[in-house]
């Protein structure tokens, strides 16, 4: 790819937005852009967490070393990483990548995350440590049936979406309130790609029945390279489901094996394949709402490296 020219004189930031479903080959199609010049900036929700290796299936060491990567371990799983704070994150990483004269690939397929950053809505919403320790005080007190009814009575649009076993989506919902008088619902994400980036955005797709292949073979190479042995890892350092990270498929389904004492390890990753497919599906889903995206072919090389140079133009 062509080097960033730092003598040009240039008015916005510039960035490649790479994404697609899991599965579907963004880090093939990233090491095919980043061949020079490029750093790769982690939009995956999972990959954020220390730990968290083989299951969340984050770049070898071998290509960490190749090309830089951002925002991949930067917190423990027992942390909370938000889409605001990735918003932030992103928005100074890209600044910083340009000033370096190299070239940012957003890459990724945390949905939501990519959404706020691309245009906008709540999660640019500061947290007030003050109010979130109210909160966490009342759901204590009271208990999380409480906070879910009383998050419905706030935000019932928004609430209805989410499960009840999700407290800090619930919790944020009382947060936002009390501290905006505002409902999350209210905070719509524009239809309009932000302007004050020059953005190029591709999305990666494949026939159903050849990424859900892809999906299955991913979940048994998993599994050989060390996949029980990782989450073994995690009980261990006291990993439960209301770790952030937990709430991840590919380690949220060890609890339901743990505790069933009934499921096999096929039965387990026959799960976790089953969860992956439906995310899948929701996530294509979810970036067809996005304007100005390029869907292509994940197979088709030539074009994804086409776009990505039009960067330029």
């Amino acid at each position: 790819m062509e080097a960033f020219n730092t003598r040009r004189v240039e008015t916005k930031s510039r960035a490649v937005v790479l994404f697609g479903p899991t599965g579907v080959g963004k880090t093939a199609a990233t090491e095919l852009i980043c061949k020079n010049n490029s750093e790769i900036i982690n939009a995956d929700s999972v990959q954020v967490y220390r730990y968290l290796d083989v299951a969340s299936a984050k770049p070898s060491k071998e290509l960490l070393n190749k090309i830089p990567h951002h925002l991949i371990d930067i917190l423990d799983p027992w942390e909370q990483y938000t889409s605001g704070q990735f918003c932030k994150d992103v928005q100074a990483l890209v600044k910083e990548i340009n000033l370096r004269g190299r070239l940012p690939i957003i890459s990724g397929g945390t949905a939501y995350y990519l959404k706020q950053f691309l245009y906008g809505g709540a999660s640019n919403i500061n947290q007030n440590e003050e109010i979130r320790d109210q909160v966490k005080h009342d759901i204590k007190l009271y208990g999380p049936t409480w906070a879910y009814e009383e998050a419905m009575a706030i935000d019932p649009k928004y609430t209805e979406r989410i499960s009840k076993n999700d407290i800090y989506r619930i919790s944020r919902v009382i947060e936002i309130y009390r501290q905006t008088g505002r409902r999350v619902s209210d905070n719509a994400i524009s239809d309009t790609l932000r302007d004050d980036f020059n953005l190029v955005l591709i999305c990666l797709t494949r026939d159903k029945q050849d990424l859900y292949k892809r999906i299955e073979d991913r979940v048994y190479q998993m599994y050989e390279e060390g996949m029980m042995d990782e989450m073994k890892r995690l009980f261990k350092m006291g990993a439960n489901p209301a770790w952030p990270a937990m709430k991840a498929i590919g380690y949220n389904e060890f609890f339901t094996y743990q505790e069933s004492g009934e499921l096999s390890v096929k039965g387990l990753l026959d799960l976790i394949i089953k969860s992956t497919k439906q995310y899948s599906k929701r996530q294509m889903t979810f970036f067809k709402s996005f304007s100005n995206v390029n869907f292509v072919d994940a197979n088709n090389l030539d074009e994804i490296e086409k776009l990505a140079l039009s960067i330029w133009n």
